[in-house]
């Protein structure tokens, strides 16, 4: 491993082993949100442009590191700035993080994953020239595996960077939503578990099985087709 990638490393867990340091999760907990609102949403007042791009600053680097506090932060999104500029607000944050840990995985390991095991992935990544919006998009609506997971393994198929920001971008718009819906009404919430209800996570699952209709109808498709 060349000198700029140990450097990537190690600035990565430099700042993760000063976030657990300093006990900055503390911040990131829906008690101390529901604490500091009204100092937010003043700060958001008397200073509108700053206060949107220190939120992007940290949802950014909380979602390239896997820092813990992703859904508080949509929920303060929702608090602060409202359901819909929230929604937008922390879409962009998330998008850009996730784009940016997408990016340093392809760049740190994917040669050598490629390397050592490419011929075991020629037909995951056909499959994903095929059809790569769609699966991100499932995977992005049905929380089946965690989001950061998501990111390094993409990192390491051949799937477009274009496909991979697009996909991401749309596909936790659902999500985003109801939590910074869930943020505007803040004082309601005793629990970041009850936002996500069985009847939300159906929802997003029944989403995610349409976002599949089309590679489904290609493989049937091409399976009916005669063979010669």
């Amino acid at each position: 491993m060349n000198r700029k990638k140990v450097l990537i490393l190690l600035l990565a867990a430099i700042f993760i082993g000063l976030f657990f340091w300093f006990d900055l999760g503390r911040f990131l907990t829906l008690e101390s949100l529901k604490q500091h609102r009204d100092y937010l949403v003043n700060l958001y007042r008397d200073h509108r442009i700053a206060t949107v791009a220190i939120f992007l600053a940290i949802y950014i680097m909380q979602t390239a590191l896997a820092l813990p506090g992703a859904a508080i932060l949509s929920l303060a999104a929702g608090a602060v700035f409202g359901v819909v500029m929230g929604t937008v607000y922390a879409n962009i944050g998330a998008t850009i993080g996730a784009t940016l840990s997408f990016l340093v995985a392809r760049y740190l390991f994917h040669d050598t994953i490629h390397g050592k095991f490419g011929p075991r992935l020629e037909k995951i990544n056909k499959e994903l020239d095929n059809a790569g919006f769609n699966y991100l998009l499932f995977l992005r609506l049905v929380p089946l595996f965690p989001f950061f997971l998501i990111n390094l393994a993409a990192g390491l198929t051949k799937i477009p960077l274009r496909t991979f920001f697009f996909g991401t971008m749309i596909g936790i718009i659902p999500g985003g939503f109801v939590f910074c819906n869930a943020g505007a009404s803040l004082a309601t919430i005793n629990s970041v578990g009850e936002i996500i209800s069985p009847r939300v996570l159906g929802s997003f699952a029944l989403l995610g099985l349409f976002a599949l209709i089309p590679v489904v109808y290609r493989k049937l498709r091409g399976a009916k087709k005669p063979t010669g």
